[in-house]
């Protein structure tokens, strides 16, 4: 680091020192809560650098500073700007000289008690002022999803249960919550559970239900899978089967890395066969198209409507279930609004499922 660069390290220091002690002083009994009041947000991930951030560096020197210098060009006053800013109007002169000190040129011509914008000062206050406005936006938009009525809860969940289940479920949470919103994800276990570890999700609903050390999981319901058959097999008209008279069936089934395809395979595994897969998918209903169309066999969950053109059947042995989990990284913590619906989420262990008396599957129903 060169001497310059550790001049304005050290005074960088002395400027957070600084303005952190004047505004602590000079904040009103009553004022609203500030981060270091008690009014802190959990921490988001880490946004993609755009500038060096190094002790020498620019925007890690110039940072402390940029709001004292917005502040005295829109007054053009050191004492008019260090009272509406709630500084020692020393601390503000400070910060202003080492401002100028470090960037080498004159951002204010000096009067008396008043100041002017030199020509440097203008061109720079066009910058500060969006840095400036883009930080605010920045903290508005965070503490605005954290809010506890009108926040945001970034909710991911499995294809199979779109149609029904979590529309019910949301429906049902924002009678209590209106103004909550929701951004939703709908993929695949693995896929979902990554999103989850990275952040880009608050919960998901899944199956299996994931056991992992940086996440933590609670199952919630199970759902039966029942042997669909097409309509014209020579299974269809049985009430139940034993999976193992499927061996010799050809199976449609779901691509590798599907929750729901682990379960079929380890289903099979358990009736004494490894199922012979004629084609792969990614949507349950895509399958039992294929099912009705006469390509194979599936172990598919309860769909949200009857599909013409097939037979589903109640599987007796093994005991054919899949659990469903809800899942969250371990050791985070929840914004209020992802805190109430993961309160509502838990509240349903045992009816998560839509009722079995409307057409739906649940093992406890």
């Amino acid at each position: 680091m060169s001497r310059n660069s550790h001049a304005r390290h050290a005074r960088h220091d002395q400027d957070v020192r600084d303005l952190t002690a004047g505004a602590s002083a000079d904040i009103p009994t009553g004022a609203p809560a500030g981060p270091d009041q008690g009014g802190g947000l959990p921490a988001a991930p880490a946004a993609r650098p755009v500038a060096a951030l190094d002790p020498g560096s620019w925007p890690a020197v110039l940072a402390p500073r940029l709001a004292a210098f917005a502040g005295v060009a829109r007054t053009e006053h050191v004492t008019r700007a260090a009272h509406d800013m709630r500084v020692p109007q020393s601390t503000l002169s400070r910060a202003l000289a080492r401002l100028e000190d470090d960037l080498g040129v004159s951002l204010f011509a000096r009067r008396g008690r008043t100041l002017s914008l030199t020509p440097a000062g203008r061109t720079f206050l066009v910058s500060v002022e969006r840095a400036l406005g883009e930080v605010e936006r920045a903290a508005e938009e965070v503490r605005a999803d954290a809010d506890p009525a009108t926040g945001k809860v970034a909710f991911g969940f499995l294809h199979t249960l779109g149609s029904e289940t979590v529309p019910g479920l949301i429906r049902a949470f924002r009678a209590g919550h209106p103004r909550i919103r929701f951004t939703l994800v709908q993929t695949y276990g693995e896929a979902m559970l990554e999103r989850l570890r990275s952040g880009e999700l608050d919960l998901c609903l899944t199956s299996p239900v994931p056991e992992a050390p940086d996440l933590v999981a609670r199952r919630l319901d199970e759902q039966r899978l029942r042997l669909v058959v097409p309509e014209d097999h020579r299974l269809a008209a049985r009430r139940g089967v034993r999976l193992a008279e499927a061996a010799e069936e050809t199976f449609v089934t779901l691509e590798a890395g599907y929750g729901l395809r682990r379960i079929t395979d380890a289903l099979c595994a358990e009736a004494g066969f490894r199922p012979k897969v004629a084609f792969e998918g990614e949507e349950a209903e895509t399958l039992r198209g294929l099912v009705a169309a006469g390509l194979g066999v599936a172990l598919l969950p309860p769909p949200a409507v009857p599909r013409p053109g097939v037979a589903e059947l109640t599987v007796t042995t093994p005991r054919a279930v899949r659990e469903i989990g809800l899942a969250w990284r371990e050791g985070h913590h929840d914004s209020p609004p992802v805190a109430a619906f993961k309160r509502f989420l838990l509240s349903r262990r045992g009816r998560l499922l839509p009722d079995p008396a409307h057409g739906h599957d649940s093992v406890n129903g």
